[in-house]
């Protein structure tokens, strides 16, 4: 049976530890210029129906530096654009490849792709969740900090964003503490928020207070355009700024998924100066997305009972 990451609750505790694991290793055998070639002769597509800089880099390096390919896709340029029902793109595209990265608006819209999918799906950002992303955040928190339990991460902005969703649903699975600092009408849904590990204030000064980690993101995301005034507004004084980084640990860093508006959600300060991980936190996406996909479709195979039996960590040391 094909296994899907649309979100954290796909991959148990012990997949999630040793998929970071793996992501480390692999940095390690890229930064050597050591092959790793596991996933030599595999096809990934990428189906874009959000614009994309980050997500398609690295989705399309991860695959071709595995050994693989990667066939990227939009609407403009297929049939989906012309009104072809989902479900049929879905099943002719599983014919064609071993995996599919779907980026898309609404979080339903992926669900009806991954049931009619016949390989593994990766949700590679919906409104409602940004998974791919904060796999990679986590990893570069742990490879700075050498830890993810018992830390404290603050995430300063839209509450109800993607990001924020992911991050609320990741801090349990790793042990961290989250504070979000959001204004009224952009906190998450309380179902969301753990009763232990995390919590929601309007409060950046007191969310930043002593955190090991600060986040943020844009404040108007793709399809929101149209709100950019009303936010601009609600999120007035939810700058990271110099001084909002000095309420932090002194060890703290910032994390930003990118593109970056400098001068609304943060200032050019501390994007681009010394405690930013943001390009750090960029390159990661790469590492965590090779893991992944390993973890994904060498599974996939072995339920098949088809494939390559080399195990991935052979891959590194070949």
């Amino acid at each position: 049976m094909k296994r899907d990451f649309l979100t954290f609750a796909d991959l148990t505790d012990d997949e999630l530890r040793s998929l970071l694991d793996r992501a480390k290793a692999l940095k390690e055998a890229r930064n050597a210029r050591r092959e790793v070639r596991t996933l030599a002769g595999r096809t990934l597509i990428l189906l874009f129906e959000k614009a994309s800089t980050r997500t398609r880099l690295s989705f399309e390096a991860a695959i071709a530096q595995l050994g693989g390919h990667a066939i990227t896709l939009s609407p403009d340029h297929s049939q989906l654009g012309r009104g072809e029902p989902l479900a049929d793109t879905a099943k002719v595209a599983s014919r064609y490849c071993d995996a599919i990265m779907m980026r898309t608006f609404a979080d339903e819209r992926l669900a009806e792709f991954a049931r009619n999918a016949t390989v593994p799906v990766i949700n590679g950002l919906t409104d409602g969740a940004h998974p791919v992303q904060v796999l990679a955040d986590v990893f570069t928190i742990e490879e700075r900090l050498g830890k993810l339990k018992g830390l404290t991460v603050a995430f300063i902005g839209d509450g109800s964003s993607n990001m924020a969703r992911s991050f609320l649903e990741a801090a349990p699975r790793f042990g961290f503490s989250l504070r979000v600092a959001a204004p009224k009408g952009y906190q998450p849904p309380p179902e969301l928020v753990h009763p232990q590990l995390c919590s929601v204030s309007d409060s950046p000064a007191k969310a930043a207070l002593g955190a090991d980690v600060l986040v943020t993101d844009v404040w108007t995301s793709m399809g929101q355009e149209a709100e950019k005034a009303a936010r601009l507004a609600a999120f007035s004084g939810y700058c990271v700024d110099q001084a909002l980084l000095e309420r932090a640990s002194p060890k703290a860093f910032v994390l930003h998924c990118l593109p970056a508006h400098r001068g609304e959600e943060i200032t050019a300060e501390v994007l681009d100066g010394p405690r930013s991980a943001a390009w750090d936190e960029a390159e990661n996406r790469l590492h965590v997305q090779k893991a992944l996909l390993e973890t994904l479709v060498l599974a996939h195979e072995r339920a098949l009972g088809i494939g390559a039996q080399r195990s991935p960590a052979a891959g590194v040391t070949a």
